[in-house]
């Protein structure tokens, strides 16, 4: 057992919204990277990345994003290609991408393709509308499930995965095992910081038959 040390309490009814979100990003690590590429309604592509990001469950399928839009109740072009397609991909950031992604990441108006400016390589989607960025690791192909309208500038976006896309060397067709040192995958950390998934250790959990240290574990006492 690690030893116990004191702890700082926040009220986030005290807190600006900058306040909040930096304990956010600091203590909820490491959080997945998103890299979201769709299409508008006339075909132009977009790219983004978001690490407001996780998968929810298996059945249905679902991955939600959380998308922060402009203050003045515009929305992102993400956001916004989503609402007019029902279409996005979302691809797995890996090490030897993170430029690539970083430079999707810079705010250029909605005429410039970043998928270009990343010198990142497409081909159209199997499933959905959306490109599918060839460097990634994995990509899900998601139609819009629902969106859930949490303030005018802020967003939820939930996705359906209709099809999953893993490079092949990383994935065993037999038994859908994922190599996930090959997956290489990266997390966003607070600040500017992000972590590698190198350092990996396995830890099964037991069948309440097998623990039998439980009456023995020290109680903690409030």
């Amino acid at each position: 057992m690690g030893e116990i040390k004191e702890h700082t309490h926040f009220d986030f009814g005290e807190l600006t919204e900058r306040e909040k979100y930096k304990l956010l990003i600091g203590t909820v690590i490491p959080r997945p990277i998103a890299l979201v590429t769709t299409v508008d309604r006339n075909g132009q592509p977009n790219a983004g990345p978001f690490s407001f990001f996780n998968v929810l469950t298996h059945d249905p399928a679902i991955v939600a994003i959380g998308v922060e839009n402009y203050a003045d109740m515009r929305f992102k072009d993400t956001a916004r290609n989503i609402r007019e397609t029902g279409e996005f991909t979302v691809h797995i950031c890996d090490d030897a991408m993170v430029e690539e992604m970083e430079i999707c990441a810079i705010k250029f108006g909605p005429d410039v393709n970043e998928l270009d400016e990343a010198g990142l390589h497409t081909v159209p989607g199997t499933m959905v509308k959306s490109p599918r960025i060839l460097e990634a690791p994995a990509a899900l192909e998601c139609r819009r499930y629902m969106t859930l309208e949490l303030s005018p500038a802020r967003e939820i976006i939930l996705g359906q995965v209709v099809g999953v896309h893993v490079r092949s060397d990383a994935v065993n067709p037999a038994n859908l095992h994922i190599d996930q040192m090959k997956m290489d995958a990266v997390g966003r950390l607070g600040g500017h910081s992000y972590t590698r998934t190198r350092d990996q250790f396995d830890k099964v959990t037991l069948a309440p038959s097998q623990w039998a240290g439980g009456s023995s574990r020290r109680s903690v006492q409030k």
